[in-house]
């Protein structure tokens, strides 16, 4: 069994429990249900740095990341340095996110924020609409088709931006008719957890030009990042390079500041 097999298992339990203490209808009720959203395609598509930066305390391969700063500071370090969006994890158990920290990024900033997790439902959808997300991010890995194409169109009635992750080819095609927002390669092999920027490289062919592509793992510098926008990427979701410094914030200002200058 690997990794994600025992995250997607120990999601399922977390949902079913969820859904006994906090119905539908009382997230529908929510005070962030009905907020306009804001389009993280547009901002990407308007940014010469197209950077999505991430608040991400830990991860099942490095396992403590940050565990000092908080949600507020960096959500307004990321605005204040030019982010695109922010995404945030959601996941407690081996994440050590929480829904509360979208909250508070929501409070805290005023662009896109991605919630990400692993998405298996259409409850967690609404969560992600009661709670201030922007986007929600869906993994090919963990879907069969039809459910992503339903969990996608479910995403859209709620003016919710899809970010749809694969990591081969194979999973490429088996949602690319589901015409979602954007299209997030992965490139860690969560097998192995090892990262390889030919991923990207390699299925930038085959996304439909109506998708923004945006990469996603190991990107820790501007020249990385410069030479993904040659294959068609508009977007760069960074996290751990961001996190693991004393100041996210700043960290993301710096780089963000040299890709403008290379403009």
């Amino acid at each position: 069994m690997t990794i994600l097999d025992t995250i997607v298992r120990q999601k399922r339990l977390e949902v079913d429990l969820k859904k006994t203490i906090v119905p539908l209808k009382e997230m529908e009720r929510s005070r962030l249900f009905d907020r306009e959203t804001i389009s993280l395609v547009q901002r990407l598509n308007s940014s010469h740095s197209g950077i999505i930066a991430e608040f991400k305390r830990r991860s099942p391969s490095k396992a403590v990341i940050n565990q000092g700063s908080t949600v507020n500071e960096v959500a307004r370090g990321y605005e204040h340095a030019g982010a695109c969006g922010m995404s945030v994890l959601t996941d407690s158990t081996f994440f050590g996110g929480s829904l509360d920290d979208l909250k508070i990024a929501r409070a805290a900033c005023e662009i896109p924020l991605l919630r990400k997790d692993f998405v298996l439902e259409p409850y967690q959808i609404i969560e992600a609409k009661a709670a201030g997300a922007d986007v929600v991010l869906l993994i090919a890995a963990i879907l069969e088709p039809k459910t992503f194409t339903e969990l996608n169109s479910l995403a859209k009635s709620l003016n919710l931006e899809v970010l749809a992750e694969v990591h081969n080819e194979k999973e490429l095609l088996d949602i690319i008719d589901a015409e979602v927002d954007m299209i997030g390669v992965n490139n860690r092999n969560l097998k192995t957890f090892d990262v390889s920027l030919h991923t990207s490289k390699r299925l930038s062919e085959i996304i439909p030009d109506s998708m923004t592509k945006v990469s996603e793992s190991g990107l820790h510098s501007a020249r990385v990042i410069t030479e993904l926008r040659s294959f068609g990427y508009r977007g760069f979701l960074i996290g751990e390079s961001f996190m693991k410094t004393d100041n996210p914030g700043i960290a993301a200002t710096n780089l963000i500041k040299v890709l403008d200058d290379e403009a």
